[in-house]
């Protein structure tokens, strides 16, 4: 039917479900067609924003830090504690990212004047400015993506994730979800 193998040797949906159900046989093929999709669709999407950040000379980990800087609005600062918790990482891991960003200058790190102990992680204009290209090229690509959607169906398909991402935050609050993102 509509499906395709990608051509790196993967099941389409309906052959993979259809196996699924050879050997479980009380699966929901709905259900699961939906979520095989939403997985696939994941998975690709990622592949393509990183392509589109190494274009860039960055990485998705920094973009992920630079959005994340770039969401607390102007003046683009966050606490390394804070960046790491909206980012799910582990205070190394944080501390790690935030050496390398500030290697390539793209955050500076810098001592916070109320609070000496206390470091402040600032977004710098090279930072900016590779965030800035990145969203272009995401909504190219994002554009693309929905082409074939009409506005009704872009807000109804919207509407639905919306629902199905509140449903596992709620039921995955330390999954890493940001149910307070879409709000």
């Amino acid at each position: 039917m509509g499906d395709t193998s990608d051509g790196l040797g993967e099941p389409t949906l309906d052959e993979q479900i259809a196996a699924y159900q050879r050997e479980f046989q009380d699966l929901d093929p709905q259900v699961e067609k939906i979520v095989n999709a939403l997985s696939r669709l994941n998975r690709r999407m990622n592949v393509a924003y990183g392509r589109q950040t190494a274009e860039l000379g960055i990485t998705n980990a920094d973009w992920e830090v630079l959005k994340a800087l770039v969401l607390s609005g102007a003046p683009y600062r966050m606490g390394p504690s804070d960046l790491a918790k909206r980012l799910g990482l582990t205070p190394a891991a944080m501390t790690h990212r935030i050496d390398r960003m500030v290697a390539e200058g793209l955050v500076d790190r810098e001592r916070d004047e109320t609070n000496r102990v206390r470091v402040i992680v600032e977004l710098t204009d090279t930072g900016r400015e590779k965030w800035l290209a990145a969203m272009r090229l995401a909504t190219v690509f994002e554009g693309d993506l929905l082409q074939d959607l009409d506005q009704d169906e872009r807000t109804a398909l919207g509407e639905v994730l919306t629902r199905l991402l509140r449903r596992v935050e709620h039921a995955q609050p330390d999954a890493g979800g940001r149910l307070s993102d879409l709000d």
